[in-house]
Formats: C-alpha cells, structure tokens, sequence
C-alpha cells in the first residue's frame, strides 16, 4: 500500500509532488471527503461508468456543498494543480478524471428542490437525470433532459443536453433559468439574464470551460404520462426500415421523439428497432404511432404508455457501469438513401454484441431558437449519428475502436461537419471549433474574462483569447 501511495502522489502541473502538510491544512478545511491514493476508498472513487478509462488522480475531493468547491478550487489554483470536475461521471471521454491532478467531485451533492407552483427546480451538480426524474415526477412535471437515467444533469445540461422531450420543449439547456457556479478565481458567482449575462449565455451549451456549476435552476414542464417503448424489426429489413423512419419523423409533431438503431437483441440476435417517446394526450398518441406499428411485421411491439421515469430507464440495460465505450457521431447533412445503405452496411461488420449503430431525430422547438441565442450552435441539425462501440475484455479493445474509427470514416461524406460534443470520446482543436461554429469566438472572449488562465482545461476545450 505505501508503495502505491509512492506511485502516484498529488502533483502540480510540472509533475512535482505536492508535500503532504500542504494537503493536510487542505483536509482540515474540507467538510467532506479528501480520498488519496492508498485509502481504501480510492479504487472505487476513481472509477467511472466507462471502464475504458484509468485514470489515478492525486487527490479525490468529495464535496459536501458550495463551500467545499470554493476550497478544492483555490487549493488546486494556489498549488498549480490539474482540474477534473465530476458530476455524475457518465461521460463517455472520461473527462470526470485526471492523472496527479485533483478531481472536485459532486457526486454527493444530489439536492433537489422543485416548486411546482412556480414550475422551477433547482438541482445541485451531482444529481443524476435518476434523481431528477424521481423529484419532479411527484408533481407530474419533468425537465427536457437525456435517455439515460445514470447520466449526470450537469454535464447534459452544459454541453447542451438531448433526449425524450427535446422536440416539445427543447434542450436541457434551453431550460436552464441560473446556474450558480465556482469559477476559477474561487469565487461563487450566479449567472442568469440579468446577472452575468456573458456567462449564462456561455453555460448554456459551452461545457466545462468556465467553473464549477454547484446547481442549476430549470424550468419544468406538465409531463407524467407518456406513450413510448420501441419497436423491433429483423436486421434483414434495416434499409426499409430507416427509409420509413426518415419518413415518418419528418412529419411527426413535436410531441414525439423517435430514435433508430441498428443493434442486437439481448440474445445476440442483429436487429433494427425504432425506439419512440411521445409527450402529449395518449389517445392522440396511439394514432401517431399507427404507422409505425403497423409498418411490415415487427418481431416486438412494446409501445406503451409509462410514467416518464420509467421511460427515462427505458434503455439504461444497454449502458451498464463497467462496459468499455468508444464512441464516434457526427451531424448528417441529409439522412439519404445512400447514407442508410452505408449506416447498415457497417452495423452488419459490429464486432461486439453490445455494438450499435444510432440515429437521433431532432428539431423542433429546440430548431427554433436562433444560433447565437446560446452557446450551442447546431441549431438546424435534424438527424445525428452516434457509432457505439461497446465491449467486456480490454484485451479486445482495439478490434472494436478500429470498427468504430471505420464506420465514423465511411459516414463521414454524409457529414454536416458539425457535431454534438456531449457524444464525443476524442476530438480534435478543429472538431470543437466546428461544433461551436459562429459562437467560438465570442466563447473565447467570455473564457478570457472568467478563466484567462484557462485553469479549466480538462474539458472540450475553448483557449482565451488572445
């Protein structure tokens, strides 16, 4: 055990140790957990839902509240320390951690309070969608978030934030009314429309770049009900069947979001399914879905009307904590025929089981709100494709990232050149800039104001202006 406390020690950013009676002052101002290599905590509190990643951080700061995060900030700034903020720790990047540096973790700090008078809830940055759904449904409301329940809200949210609602009520983003926020100064700051301005509107779709957000204020909306499940066809008729996909979400209304994926039955059996929420009356419902359930002869039929949490969990078997993840996506430029024919041509080649070919159908009410209006830029994308490479042995991790690289490759002339970032394992200076777009440089110069340092590095990174 002292051996591995040797190994991997708390460093600066030149890769000297940080003494010991440093650390200890650090601990005696901390309320919550101060978790070093070598504590029997440690190995579980590095480890996050993508096993693909393996990072050994100096120090692990389980915050207890603002308080704590002002300390971990000022701690790591005054000692010249790497930076990883951990919400719910779900992204598939692995940016929740770093090697010698010091992660701020906000995993405990899951409050929730909801006003259903005022239709607002206010949850602090280590809430999962989970817990949430779980507060917000007691008063048949929800806030527009992901598909999957284990995925943290504050990572969504800042990086814009997709899921089951977006088409009716636009992304996690769109319904963010304040964020209160540690930025790198160690100072707590609220941004809103009328109190820091530049930086709200950065927050919103700009990702970690600008602080630590402590909680966030969302707007919530009358969602108990909902009519949704998926649909599941035999692989043999994937081109049909995204061909009707396309069709049929092109005129479906707000109400529904339908997703496609080529992947396999929970036996190993390749398929094609569409996967479908529909947030409005169930009778009106059951008649927007007739088509689709009546399309060729599915080989499983389980639309149904749920209460919203269960659909939140609908696909969260497919996500497992523990599974090695890669993951490549990219806006399309138009999901034509030729696109659908290469899509289901390469999810035929998947080397694993627990691979999938996915294709998300957006706009809507979040298409409607203007480009600069907030950080993110894609606002007229309509379909995004996500190859998700998924495995068990590391020792086969190449054979599927190599499938990954191939299949994004081949998808690639179809290409808006534009990407969702919350989807991307690794990118490149250019990838980032291209998913900002217009809004890169004004994001520069609201770094510049509130991180000119860039001690906020750690993230789908946005450099200050120079």
């Amino acid at each position: 055990m002292e051996e591995n406390k040797t190994l991997f020690e708390l460093k600066n950013t030149k890769g000297v140790v940080v003494g010991q009676d440093r650390i200890e002052r650090f601990q005696a101002a901390f309320r919550g957990e101060v978790i070093q290599p070598g504590d029997s905590g440690y190995e579980t509190a590095r480890k996050i839902w993508n096993a693909s990643i393996d990072k050994r951080p100096g120090i692990i700061a389980r915050c207890s509240g603002v308080a704590d995060v002002v300390a971990a900030v000022n701690f790591a700034r005054e000692n010249k320390l790497l930076v990883a903020v951990r919400g719910g720790g779900h992204n598939v990047s692995g940016r929740a951690l770093c090697d010698d540096g010091i992660v701020s973790d906000l995993s405990g700090m899951k409050g929730i309070h909801v006003n259903a008078k005022s239709r607002v809830a206010r949850a602090q940055g280590g809430a999962t969608l989970g817990d949430l759904d779980r507060e917000t449904h007691v008063f048949g409301l929800a806030v527009p978030a992901g598909i999957i329940s284990k995925t943290g809200i504050a990572g969504l949210a800042l990086g814009g934030g997709v899921g089951w609602l977006v088409r009716k009520y636009g992304l996690t983003c769109d319904n963010v009314l304040s964020f209160d926020i540690v930025t790198a100064d160690g100072k707590p700051r609220v941004a809103s429309a009328n109190e820091n301005e530049d930086l709200f509107w950065a927050l919103r779709g700009g990702g970690g770049n600008f602080g630590v957000v402590t909680s966030f204020e969302f707007r919530v909306h009358p969602v108990s009900t909902v009519l949704g499940g998926l649909v599941m066809y035999p692989r043999d008729r994937a081109v049909e069947v995204l061909r009707f996909y396309r069709d049929f979400t092109q005129s479906a209304p707000e109400e529904l979001t339908a997703y496609a994926a080529l992947l396999y039955t929970p036996d190993g059996i390749p398929a094609v399914a569409v996967i479908a929420c529909y947030c409005g009356d169930v009778t009106e419902g059951e008649k927007v879905f007739k088509p689709l359930r009546t399309f060729g002869s599915p080989m499983a039929d389980m639309i149904q009307p749920m209460a919203f949490p269960q659909m939140q969990t609908f696909l969260d078997a497919g996500f497992p904590p523990g599974n090695h993840n890669y993951w490549k996506s990219t806006f399309l430029r138009e999901f034509s025929d030729d696109a659908i024919v290469v899509l289901v041509e390469h999810a035929n080649r998947a080397t694993s089981p627990l691979s999938a070919v996915v294709i998300e159908c957006y706009g809507g009410v979040a298409s409607r709100v203007g480009v600069s209006e907030t950080a993110f830029a894609q606002r007229q994308a309509q379909y995004d494709v996500l190859i998700l490479a998924q495995w068990v042995d590391s020792g086969e991790s190449q054979r599927h990232i190599e499938w990954a690289r191939t299949s994004a490759d081949s998808i690639r002339p179809f290409s808006s050149d534009s990407y969702y970032l919350n989807y991307l394992g690794e990118e490149s200076e250019d990838t980032i800039k291209a998913a900002f777009g217009p809004n890169y440089e004004r994001l520069m110069a609201v770094k510049k104001k509130y991180d000119p340092e860039n001690f906020f590095s750690l993230n789908q990174n946005i450099k200050p202006q120079a």
